[in-house]
């Protein structure tokens, strides 16, 4: 039996970046050490041929990306149970702590798992503050390095215009970010960012090089502003920001279309309306510019008459809209419409189908977006928050029919990810959108638990940081779309169907230093590792509960979500858990007999069985002979079926 050791690492993004290069070029890897020659090789470059290039570089580049690759194995998510609303049934995440830190944690559960990402970093405007990445400082070199701290130990530091790094200190706060956002991305997947000019022209040729210049979407410009706009500008008024717009792989992107503007026009029924749906009549005469003798020809009427494409416009130079081999086929198909005037003049029409098109095929009648949102102001931002009493806690919140503009853009499911949360408008607008349109879209908000001000509004009101009032924003949305519904139900007329509450809860989770003592197998001491009677001082951290050492060990294993059901297996124990029904850990302190036989007996099996290497103190025989048996009883229940099962130890 192996003993597989869970690893302390979350990921390692640089040996899987090893492996991957190893499989495309494997000349290019030797003795486990990239060879950049033989790389550069392999790729067609053998000779030099200068060194410069098309490219964005800033002070503290290299550096920026390095962070990336950096590990998180020292730092979990603690469940915070009191904060969170409908935990048991929940699929939304709200996380508080540094969201660098929060999105290499989550690169191995959700890689590749989200389909839309929408962000509102700062713009950088010289009064905001940005992340400063100084991780390996202690507390008294990071106080000099950054002049700003938060009692939280928060890396936030003013980015003043007046610093000569003033673009590059914006950039490397974002680029590792954007970086790792770009991994949590599923192949059709999005993000959105939005920004104003100060940061625009950099943030796009960023997105470029992180995302390629390829899968660049759009630049939308959003007019945010009512009235004439703002002067923000000296020369020009201002009344718009921008949103870009990337894909994770734009060949693969599908972007859904609007309503029809004009649907009320589609009013007439015939017999195909429950393929094509309702109609309108459009003339087949039309004016023309450029005459086309093809499609001038004349049309046989009822009567033995001939009309003309003039005679269908009033005697004006006119044209057919559909060729004769197209008007026959119409005919035959009850696209075609002929009527007489008042006059007894005949007058041809067109149906236009909401459902079909004009070849039969059946659609969904939709418009292209335009590049240019005009529907949404800040100002009802502004309402919003005052509707749930929390106006004056923001100054700067994105209005949730924006969000929702975006969100219908993509999809009904998937998972949403903000990881500037702020205010929580993204989480409001994904529990709006799902309460209107019965969709079971996800979300994952991200937020530094920034401190308020202890001389404004929020402070006063008891927020000590901005990630306790978007959570508190999140409770009131969620309830007043509850009530909303409840209210509707309440008065349904006959026939009408009633509305389903949308997922309201959230789970809460903190970034938090590690609950398990990992240790260093190439230096493990076997003697001093049963030296305490309580095989819990030496596992885990004083403090630590099972709940959080589950997750941890979770956040170990791929493409599972911390929204999963964890539930006790308290047949077998204590402290035996199961987690989205298909992982199992068991921390109890011994393993028996008869607790083997109950595991083995699990119907459907799970994929992996986690236990404690302290439950065997260091009885090598006594481990291997219950895991023979463990394997013996799997393999007898499975019986003819052959069943895939992992054994891991913590």
């Amino acid at each position: 039996m192996e003993n597989n050791k869970i690893k302390k690492e979350i990921n390692n993004v640089v040996n899987d970046n090893l492996k991957a290069l190893e499989q495309l070029f494997p000349s290019a890897v030797k003795d486990g050490q990239l060879d950049i020659k033989a790389l550069k090789e392999e790729l067609g470059d053998f000779e030099e041929v200068g060194n410069e290039r098309y490219e964005l570089n800033w002070a503290g580049k290299q550096n920026a990306k390095k962070i990336v690759q950096q590990g998180i194995g020292n730092k979990t998510l603690k469940f915070v149970e009191k904060d969170s609303k409908n935990a048991d049934t929940t699929e939304n995440i709200y996380i508080e702590g540094d969201n660098l830190e929060v999105l290499k944690l989550l690169r191995q559960n959700y890689y590749n798992s989200i389909k839309m990402i929408y962000i509102d970093p700062p713009y950088n405007t010289g009064n905001d503050f940005v992340y400063n990445d100084t991780f390996k400082m202690d507390k008294e070199e990071s106080d000099k390095a950054e002049g700003i701290i938060s009692e939280n130990n928060e890396k936030l530091q003013k980015n003043q215009k007046s610093t000569n790094r003033y673009h590059a200190n914006w950039l490397n706060m974002m680029y590792p970010r954007l970086k790792l956002a770009r991994d949590l991305l599923t192949d059709d997947g999005v993000i959105f960012i939005s920004i104003d000019d100060n940061e625009q022209a950099n943030l796009k040729r960023l997105c470029d090089e992180i995302f390629g210049e390829e899968n660049f979407v759009v630049d939308l410009k959003w007019l945010n502003k009512e009235g004439g706009g703002s002067s923000d500008s000296k020369l020009f008024r201002v009344k718009d920001e921008h949103i870009l717009l990337y894909s994770k792989n734009i060949t693969q992107l599908e972007i859904k279309g609007l309503s029809p503007s004009n649907v009320d026009r589609y009013n007439k029924s015939d017999e195909y309306f429950e393929e094509r749906g309702k109609y309108y009549l459009q003339k087949l005469g039309m004016g023309s510019i450029q005459y086309s003798k093809s499609m001038d020809y004349p049309i046989l009427m009822e009567d033995g008459t001939f009309l003309y494409p003039s005679d269908n416009n009033s005697g004006k130079k006119a044209i057919w809209r559909w060729s004769k081999e197209k008007y026959e086929w119409g005919v035959k198909n009850g696209y075609i419409v002929a009527r007489q005037d008042r006059n007894g003049k005949w007058v041809l029409y067109t149906k236009q189908y909401l459902n079909a098109d004009n070849d039969g095929n059946v659609i969904n009648r939709t418009q292209v977006p335009m590049g240019i949102i005009f529907d949404f102001s800040s100002t009802q931002a502004s309402k919003e928050l005052k509707k749930l009493e929390l106006n004056e806690y923001f100054d700067y919140s994105k209005p949730t029919n924006l969000i929702k503009y975006l969100i219908e853009r993509i999809e009904k499911n998937g998972i949403i990810l903000d990881f500037f949360s702020g205010s929580a408008t993204t989480a409001h607008a994904v529990m709006q959108l799902n309460s209107e349109d019965n969709g079971n879209r996800k979300y994952i908000m991200v937020q530094l638990p920034e401190t308020t001000d202890e001389k404004s509004e929020a402070f006063k009101a008891g927020y000590k940081n901005i990630a306790e009032i978007g959570k508190e924003r999140i409770r009131r949305a969620g309830e007043k779309i509850k009530q909303e519904i409840e209210e509707y139900n309440s008065n349904l007329k006959l026939g009408e169907e009633p509305k389903k509450v949308p997922d309201i809860g959230f789970k809460v989770f903190k970034v938090d230093n590690t609950n398990i003592k990992w240790y260093d197998l190439e230096n493990f001491n076997e003697e001093s590792q049963y030296s305490f009677d309580d095989p819990d001082s030496l596992d885990f951290v004083l403090g630590s509960n099972d709940i959080d050492i589950v997750y941890e060990i979770m956040l170990r294993q791929n493409d599972v979500p911390l929204s999963e059901s964890l539930e006790v297996l308290t047949d077998i124990g204590n402290r035996t858990y199961l987690y989205a029904s298909t992982y199992l850990i068991c921390l109890e302190t011994k393993i028996t007999e008869e607790m083997v036989e109950k595991l083995a007996l699990l119907d459907p099996l799970p994929i992996k069985f986690v236990f404690r290497d302290s439950a065997f103190k260091d009885n090598i025989s006594l481990k291997d002979e219950t895991f023979r048996k463990l394997r013996s009883l799997i393999e007898r229940n499975s019986g003819e079926s052959k069943v895939s099962y992992r054994v891991e130890f913590i």
